[in-house]
Parts: structure tokens; C-alpha cells; sequence
């Protein structure tokens, strides 16, 4: 019976039934042999109600899947439970793939969890992206604080150090030769911003008198032409009016070019000396404050939380004494450089 049931199911695995456009199954061919063997499976063998046939082959259309039970013949009979498994459809193994031995993957089970990973994933890549914008932005907000903080308490201590040295109660760091080097250089920047402002009165004045000589000259030459008894002297004046037109030009050339080299040293060498006098002297200031803060904190009690404090005030004061030295070393070559060059 086993090995005439495997022959048949092999048969029935490897059997194409046709079906028409309304979903009926075409004329099967007679054979008495193949319907009584299937009549003797249907009630001691397997139940093909569980399985479906496959018309279209392996990968046809979903059409072309219909459960065994819908097929009219002889040797399929009704079962009255295929309908409650109808509303609640279980995909099954394509019996010729299992009457070959082959398994296929729950087709629904794989597109859901597929379906899963799709929703899932996109959900999970933007929680994710949104986590390290929070954090870069959390990380851009505590740096501006911790700026401001430091720039509220340098500004602090750099009042109260102003203030103390104004009403003479604090004492402040003076250099003597480079101080008065610095005066000298802005009196000196004074002087020249003088000249630079009467040299161009002088130039705008002269190019309007050269414009003048220059209109005059043409008017003689007119002139010269319309009258005939006063062509000579109309003539010289033309000429000469002329002529002094051309070395007023030379001499206005010479003027623009004086005006442009007092303009580069005042308002670009000297300039740039004095901003790096103006670093200089708030370097100077800072310094000072720093400074004032350590002797304060190093006069009081020597407890364990002095000494932090003391450890952290005196690392703030090494570095702003070293801003200061470098910037005093960056004040002393500028002014060098303009001595040297009899500025």
C-alpha cells in the first residue's frame, strides 16, 4: 500500500491539470487506472485537500495556484472543512516540490518580517541621526556657555583691576622705555595725520587751479583765432597758460604721490603698531589682574580648597604673563622697524 501510494503521489505531483479564464478546470483524460488508484489514496493515503497544484509550474502566477478540492473529477470528494481554512488561507508546499524533496521559505512569513525591517529601519537610522544632532547641538550649546562664563570672569577681573589702578589702590605693570617709546610714536602719529590732511587740501586746491589754467589757455587760443589784431598777445597768454598747465600736472603727480605714502604710513604701518600697542596693553591689564587675584588668594588661609584655587590662579597667571611678554617682544621690533626707517 505505502509504495502504491508514493507511486501515485508521484503521478499526481508531476500532473498539470489546465484551467480556463472563470477559474474550471479543463476535461482531465480518461483513465480508470489512475482514478481508482487515487479513490484508494484519497481514503487510506494522504489528503490532498491540504495541498494545492500548480498549473502554471514553479513561479507561475498567483492565479494559477487553486486548492485540490475545487477540482471537479471523480476522484476528488468534497470536504466541508475547506471552507473555514478558506477565510484564514495557511500557504502549502507545492507538491511537486515536495514530492521532490525541496522546501520553500513561508513566502507571506519572509514579505512581513521584510515589511518589518523596511518600517523599522528608517525608523530606527532617523532616531539615531536625530540622537547626534541633539548631541552635536547640546555640545555646540555647553561650549558657547562655557565661553561666555569665561569671558564674563576675565571681563570681571579685568574691571576691577582698572578701576583699582584709576583710584590708585591697585598696582600696575609699567615698562618705562617701551611706554615712552609708544607716546612718542603716537604724537608722532599726530603730527604726520596733520600734514596728511593739509597735503590733500593742497592737492584738491591745486587740481582745480591746474583745471583753471587749463580752460584759460583754451579761452586765449579762441580768442587768438577770433581777433586778428590781438593774435600775438592772445597767442602768448595761450601759451603761456599752457605751460604752466603742464607743470602744474607734474607737480600735482608729485603732490598724489606724497599724500599716498603718508596715507600707507599713517593709516596701515602706523596703525597696524598701534593695534598691536592696544593687544599689548590689554594683555598688560590681564596680566595685572590675574596677578592681583594670586597675591589675594596667596595671602589668605591655606586650606585644601585654597591650594585649588591657588593651583588654578597660578596656572591662569603663567598664561597671561606669557601673552604679555610675547606681545611686549611684538611691540619692541614694530617700533624698531619705524626708528629704523626715520619715521
Amino acid at each position: 500500500d505505502f509504495t502504491m501510494a508514493d507511486s501515485i503521489m508521484s503521478k499526481a505531483a508531476t500532473m498539470e491539470i489546465p484551467i480556463n479564464s472563470n477559474g474550471d478546470t479543463g476535461t482531465l483524460p480518461e483513465d480508470d487506472s489512475l482514478e481508482q488508484d487515487l479513490q484508494q489514496v484519497m481514503v487510506s493515503g494522504p489528503n490532498l485537500n491540504e495541498t494545492s497544484i500548480v498549473s502554471g509550474g514553479y513561479g507561475g502566477p498567483a492565479g494559477g495556484i487553486i486548492p485540490t478540492s475545487s477540482i471537479k473529477g471523480p476522484a476528488i470528494r468534497f470536504n466541508p472543512e475547506y471552507l473555514d481554512r478558506r477565510r484564514a488561507p495557511a500557504p502549502g508546499p507545492d507538491i511537486r516540490m515536495k514530492s521532490r524533496g525541496v522546501s520553500l521559505p513561508n513566502s507571506q512569513s519572509a514579505a512581513s518580517r521584510l515589511a518589518q525591517h523596511t518600517d523599522q529601519h528608517p525608523a530606527s537610522s532617523n532616531h539615531n541621526s536625530s540622537n547626534s544632532a541633539e548631541e552635536v547641538s547640546r555640545g555646540v550649546a555647553v561650549e558657547k556657555l562655557d565661553s561666555v562664563k569665561k569671558w564674563g570672569i576675565n571681563t570681571y577681573k579685568c574691571t576691577k583691576q582698572m578701576f583699582s589702578e584709576r583710584f590708585g589702590r591697585g598696582s600696575r605693570t609699567v615698562d618705562l622705555e617701551l611706554e615712552a617709546q609708544i607716546d612718542v610714536l603716537r604724537d608722532t602719529k599726530n603730527k604726520y595725520e596733520n600734514i596728511l590732511r593739509l597735503a590733500t587740501a593742497l592737492t584738491n586746491h591745486f587740481q582745480s587751479m591746474v583745471q583753471t589754467q587749463q580752460a584759460l589757455g583754451d579761452t586765449f587760443t579762441d580768442l587768438s583765432q577770433k581777433s586778428p589784431e590781438l593774435q600775438d598777445e592772445f597767442g602768448y597768454n595761450a601759451e603761456t597758460q599752457k605751460l604752466l598747465c603742464k607743470n602744474g600736472e607734474a607737480l600735482l603727480g608729485a603732490i598724489n604721490f606724497f599724500v599716498s605714502s603718508v596715507n600707507t604710513l599713517v593709516n596701515k604701518t602706523m596703525e597696524d603698531t598701534l593695534m598691536t600697542i592696544k593687544h599689548y596693553e590689554n594683555a598688560r591689564l590681564e596680566f595685572d589682574a590675574y596677578r592681583s587675584d594670586l597675591e589675594e588668594l596667596s595671602l589668605g588661609p591655606r586650606d585644601a580648597a585654597t591650594m585649588v584655587r591657588i593651583e588654578m590662579a597660578q596656572h591662569e597667571y603663567q598664561i597671561h604673563r606669557d601673552k604679555y611678554e610675547r606681545l611686549r617682544s611684538d611691540v619692541t621690533i614694530k617700533l624698531k622697524f619705524l626708528e629704523e626707517n626715520k619715521v
